[in-house]
């Protein structure tokens, strides 16, 4: 086999692993091993790849496409092995990547052009294969810090599948056109003026990508802001409506308190008559009156007193059986509308496990404890009909496509507070504990 055949064509398989390293900037957080196992497993599998699918492209003489781009699903498949995030964004990122690594090989092609104008691609001079690598790497490393510091944010917190899925479709399109626009011969590219052309219209066509793709940062931002702000207007309403029924429990006590002393002249005439029975009756019936008045109070926090109240009166209505013991510290260490996302989410979502079962079964318990001072355990309980969908990443919403928005922001919130959440469930219950740390 010749030397010179072999050199440019390893050198371009070699790009695989500035590129595989890509892959990982925006999902450092979701990463299933350690960097360092990761990284291991990555060489571990291109190394060996590369050598081999190399010496065949130079000993068979064919072109390096024929066995790359059919390797990448396998790639792909690999990947998907090694992080924990769902399908629509793992494919996103993954396809991204393609697409921007896509454009250094056409600017290598554009440089071999010039310097061997009888040649083409599938001839690349060792020359043009070492500054593709070069430029592989390049971008590799100007895509680190905005992926690790900005973009695997918006892979932590947007969960909108159709999103991802219309990036994936965007990414595609860019790498499909390079495909078509790899000049077999470069001949080609000194026809007319093609050859300043090119290189001017992949910059250009790379500089649209990198601008769609923070036009989608910067809307995810927005995207997200906006749920955080409806979701504190619903705490919000919330707490109006706890107003409303402490000011309604005012009012009432206010006119208990105006007719006690029509109370206290019939107990005494009661109480002068000797009828006891009488009087246990009516203190009976002023006990019940009172306590049918007077709004629960579930924490001191009174954002989250609200919270609970809200999601309370949802089950009673839903005919749930509740038993919630939900004392919590006052003032709160971490942020009430963490604490409002993750009870809200818990909350919700227990209740719609109940509304599957008869109204004879549903019942909902919730309890809330602090321990060894700074660690707050929540444990969830709900009767649900046992029909589930889960996949890798964990339970999947049975509503849409892809995990469950509740149970995912429950996990990020226990995350950000170094906590932990286990969720489980059996034929007939659905169980969530989780600890946070305060």
């Amino acid at each position: 086999m010749d030397f010179d055949k072999w050199l440019p064509v390893q050198l371009q398989f070699f790009t695989l692993i500035p590129s595989a390293a890509s892959c990982y900037f925006a999902v450092k957080n979701q990463m299933r091993y350690t960097w360092s196992k990761t990284a291991a497993f990555c060489l571990a599998t291109l190394l060996p790849y590369s050598f081999l699918a190399a010496w065949i492209t130079a000993a068979l003489q064919i072109d390096a496409n024929l066995l790359l781009l059919p390797s990448l699903l396998l790639f792909f498949f690999l990947y998907r092995r090694t992080i924990t995030t769902d399908l629509p964004r793992a494919l996103a990122v993954y396809v991204g990547i393609c697409a921007v690594q896509s454009f250094p090989v056409q600017f290598s092609y554009a440089l071999d052009a010039c310097l061997h104008p009888l040649s083409g691609a599938n001839d690349v001079s060792a020359y043009a294969a070492a500054f593709h690598l070069g430029l592989s790497c390049l971008v590799a490393a100007a895509f680190a810090y905005p992926a690790c510091h900005k973009f695997s944010w918006t892979v932590d917190h947007l969960d909108t599948p159709k999103i991802w899925y219309s990036t994936v479709i965007l990414s595609a399109l860019f790498l499909f056109f390079n495909i078509l626009a790899v000049p077999n011969s470069y001949s080609t590219l000194h026809a007319g003026r093609m050859l300043y052309l090119f290189p001017l219209i992949q910059g250009c066509a790379l500089v649209l990508l990198i601008s769609i793709y923070l036009l989608f940062y910067q809307s995810a931002i927005v995207m997200l802001e906006h749920a955080r702000l409806k979701e504190h207007s619903q705490l919000l309403e919330m707490q109006s409506h706890q107003y409303q029924t402490l000011k309604e429990h005012m009012r009432q006590t206010a006119a208990l308190r105006h007719d006690f002393r029509h109370s206290v002249r019939l107990l005494s005439s009661l109480a002068a008559k000797g009828d006891l029975d009488n009087i246990q009756k009516y203190l009976s019936e002023y006990e019940t009156t009172l306590a049918e008045n007077t709004p629960a109070d579930y924490c001191a926090n009174a954002a989250l007193n609200a919270l609970f109240g809200y999601y309370h009166e949802l089950a009673v209505f839903a005919r749930i059986d509740t038993d919630w013991r939900t004392p919590l510290p006052e003032p709160l260490t971490a942020s009430e509308l963490d604490l409002a996302a993750l009870f809200g989410n818990l909350m919700e979502n227990a209740i719609a496990g109940c509304l599957t079962v008869p109204k004879e079964k549903r019942y909902f318990c919730l309890t809330t404890e602090i321990r060894h001072e700074n660690s707050l355990y929540i444990v969830s309980t709900n009767s649900f009909d046992g029909k589930i969908r889960k996949g890798k990443g964990g339970y999947h919403s049975t509503k849409h496509s892809g995990r469950g928005t509740g149970l995912a922001s429950i996990a990020a919130i226990t995350e950000k507070y170094g906590g932990s959440a286990q969720i489980s469930n059996n034929d007939q219950e659905f169980f969530v504990d989780v600890v946070l740390k305060l």
